[in-house]
């Protein structure tokens, strides 16, 4: 398959925005860690040291990463588009 300079310069624009996402995603992945570990399982979960509670603070952690890694690209996709509009 034949790729134009063009092409190319899409095919690299789309690379660097995985980069960025993978960076936000794991960024904000470590931080919300972090952030869980400060919380008091025992309240809520019998054994917070179990398997099952360990498996719910992994879940917890990656749905409260992916809805704020989500606002933030988003944030950042339409702060660049906002220089299409004037």
């Amino acid at each position: 398959m034949d790729v134009s300079v063009g092409g190319n310069a899409v095919l690299e624009q789309f690379g660097q925005q995985a980069l960025v996402s993978l960076f936000v995603n794991i960024t904000v992945l470590v931080t919300v860690w972090w952030a869980l570990q400060t919380f008091k399982w025992d309240l809520f979960v019998s054994d917070p040291d179990g398997p099952k509670a360990k498996a719910f603070v992994i879940l917890i952690a990656i749905a409260i990463t992916h809805l704020v890694s989500s606002f933030l690209l988003n944030y950042l996709n339409w702060s660049t588009m906002l220089q299409h509009l004037f």
